[in-house]
């Protein structure tokens, strides 16, 4: 049985409570998190809102007519000792296309030139390792990843764009991701995927979730327009692997 590490309970305003966990970020701690998060979905019912993950963190949002935080923080600590019976999502392996043509990646040369690489050994460490999905959020289905080499890492633009397009594929700091529609941001932009990720033609849109694994792949420019019209006529189908 797996053994949950060490919390301190936090309260956040009058109606949510913060579980922060001990240990360093790793995808065994955000399991562990998704577990507890899972168990309060499952077994709590009315009462609780919602359960947010962070790298380190739950938080839970509740109706302070049906808990008070005290009541809640033995509710947490039972749901800590019950939830280690409980998996986690079934994870996989989705992997994505990317297009890391510099007209579609307008900071792809400055990250190369601010490590001292070369624009092909920015793609090829960027394309080269699964990332795991801590949690999503900020903008529907944005992932949250961990395990960029650090060769490649830089820090954000000083200034931020008003306007960065869907499916581009970002850098900042230690931390890459992609912006899943049209948003403001200021992640420095190495790539664009060709086809929708967040797809409200489908009846379940988002597809990536916390314990997924996402693996780039590159694209050539051709590649990228050719799934483009494709994805304009139907959803794209990304190919998955189970783990």
């Amino acid at each position: 049985m797996r053994r949950f590490p060490s919390v301190t309970l936090h309260p956040a305003g009058d109606q949510a409570l913060l579980v922060e966990f001990s240990g360093e970020v790793s995808p065994l701690l955000s399991s562990r998190i998704q577990s507890l998060a899972n168990w309060f979905a499952h077994f709590v019912g009315a009462g609780v809102y919602e359960c947010i993950p962070g790298f380190k963190t739950l938080y839970i949002e509740y109706d302070p007519m049906v808990y008070t935080f005290s009541v809640l923080q033995t509710v947490v600590h039972q749901g800590l000792q019950e939830a280690q019976g409980i998996h986690a999502h079934a994870s996989k392996v989705i992997f994505i296309p990317v297009c890391y043509n510099p007209e579609l990646a307008p900071d792809l040369n400055d990250v190369a030139k601010l490590n001292e690489l070369t624009v092909e050994d920015v793609i090829r460490l960027h394309s080269q390792p699964q990332y795991y999905v801590y949690f999503t959020g900020f903008l529907p289905n944005f992932p949250f990843l961990k395990g960029m080499p650090q060769e490649i890492a830089t820090p954000r633009l000083a200034r931020p764009r008003v306007l960065v397009p869907g499916g581009s594929v970002g850098i900042a700091g230690e931390q890459t991701g992609f912006y899943p529609v049209d948003s403001p941001g200021g992640w420095r932009i190495v790539g664009r995927i060709p086809v929708r990720m967040y797809d409200r033609r489908l009846e379940q849109p988002f597809f990536v979730q916390q314990g997924d694994w996402l693996q780039f792949f590159p694209v050539s420019r051709q590649e990228y327009e050719d799934l483009q019209a494709l994805d304009a006529t139907s959803p794209y189908e990304f190919r998955r692997n189970a783990l």
